[in-house]
């Protein structure tokens, strides 16, 4: 069954290791693709791989108003109209204890990860009761629903989603649109990545490598790994398919079971 026949789908953060898993299996479930990032390289490389037919581009900051509508009418334009958007643009910003974090980082995590996310639902939402309807689908993380040391930003940013899902879940429903969010652990990404390596140098330990720490962090989830992109994207798929059609509202862990059990 392809379950997403004749949906055009609206992603930011398409570049990502996430928002390129999502991409590439939307687009094997029927959907055209509305592609959204700042690397317009990455952009181009994508929608060759999954091709020109299928998938279009633009590139755009989603924190600035006329951008964020000018992807969604770019969108429009090309396909004809909306029916999922993935909100998947995010930043990780800086490991440092609350103190010391810097305020321009603070302000661009928040800037990118929450108001990002609110205007593109507030540009999209139109769009999706033109059809009839749509699914929202927002990219918090495990940090959304939990604490921890030295990521205040992100950290507020993610539980900040999940507030504003709720509330876009209530206004959205009576249009036929449904929101929820998606809430990953530690996922195989360039955004992992970037995190061990700063709480590495932040140790001032050249005998704790990034490898030791990813082992640690993995130590505390269940199923003793991190997550693949592809993982989370099956998830996304679900809640963007009809065949999420009562889930609305929601928040959705792909964990390996970490938030069952204490952080």
């Amino acid at each position: 069954m392809v379950r997403l026949e004749g949906k055009v789908a609206l992603i930011t953060g398409a570049t990502g290791g996430i928002g390129q898993a999502a991409a590439r299996l939307f687009a094997e479930e029927g959907a055209r693709l509305a592609l959204v990032d700042l690397d317009e390289t990455a952009l181009q490389e994508t929608v060759r791989s999954i091709g020109e037919d299928t998938a279009s581009y633009t590139v755009a900051d989603v924190t600035q108003p006329e951008q964020a509508q000018a992807y969604v009418n770019a969108a429009v334009d090309r396909w004809g109209g909306i029916d999922v958007y993935l909100a998947n643009a995010g930043i990780e910003g800086a490991i440092s204890p609350i103190p010391d974090y810097p305020i321009d980082v603070f302000d661009r995590v928040m800037a990118v990860n929450v108001r990002g996310v609110w205007l593109g639902i507030k540009y999209v939402v139109p769009a999706m009761r033109q059809r009839g309807g749509g699914s929202i689908v927002i990219t918090s993380s495990t940090a959304g629903v939990g604490g921890g040391p030295d990521m205040s930003a992100y950290t507020t940013s993610k539980h900040a989603v999940i507030g504003l899902m709720r509330t876009a879940a209530m206004e959205g429903a009576p249009s036929g649109i449904r929101v929820n969010t998606v809430n990953p652990a530690p996922i195989e990404t360039r955004m992992m990545r970037s995190i061990e390596e700063m709480r590495a140098a932040a140790l001032d330990d050249s005998t704790i490598t990034v490898e030791h720490l990813k082992q640690a962090t993995a130590s505390r989830i269940p199923l003793q790994r991190y997550g693949h992109p592809e993982e989370v994207a099956r998830l996304m798929l679900f809640l963007a398919s009809d065949d999420s059609s009562f889930c609305t509202g929601g928040v959705y862990m792909v964990d390996g079971g970490r938030s069952a059990g204490s952080r």
